[in-house]
């Protein structure tokens, strides 16, 4: 269920967010990404879009979440896409989603994929609502306990929830 719309900005994301960024992926994943890695997919891969939600907090403006994708040839891969515990179930994950599909179809992308454990259900289920269906397993796909991976595509991008909630 949400709770109310957070009022937020979603924009690319720049190095001075990394410290944001780099939190939240702390507080959302067991294993998150190294500093490196944003750094590189900001400034060396040319296949990369990474974008932020920020919204105003005690009178500036604050990361709470982000969302990764790689748009190759005319598909898009989702990366990555986390927000802060504190700003959850606000609809700062759906309007990151959304932003991230419409973007990757504007420039082409006809098909989306990700990769998902089967044990986040919230995740599958924001997933499901933009049209991602279940198309197979990556078998210990997850370092941190050798969890699958569920892997999902959208074959049909509309940059906006297929149903409403």
């Amino acid at each position: 269920m949400i709770r109310t719309l957070t009022p937020i900005a979603i924009r690319g994301m720049t190095l001075d967010d990394l410290p944001e960024v780099l939190a939240i992926d702390g507080l959302s994943f067991p294993n998150p990404w190294p500093e490196r890695s944003y750094r590189y997919e900001l400034t060396e891969n040319r296949a990369s879009t990474l974008l932020v939600a920020d919204r105003e907090e005690d009178g500036r403006r604050r990361v709470v979440g982000y969302l990764g994708y790689w748009l190759i040839a005319d598909e898009v891969h989702i990366s990555t896409l986390a927000v802060h515990p504190d700003h959850r179930a606000t609809g700062i994950g759906r309007r990151l989603l959304q932003n991230g599909l419409q973007s990757a179809r504007s420039r082409g992308a006809q098909m989306a994929t990700l990769e998902v454990r089967p044990s986040n259900q919230v995740a599958i289920d924001l997933y499901r609502s933009f049209g991602f269906v279940a198309v197979g397993r990556r078998a210990g796909y997850y370092r941190d306990n050798a969890e699958d991976a569920l892997l999902m595509t959208a074959h049909r991008l509309t940059g906006r929830a297929e149903r409403t909630e």
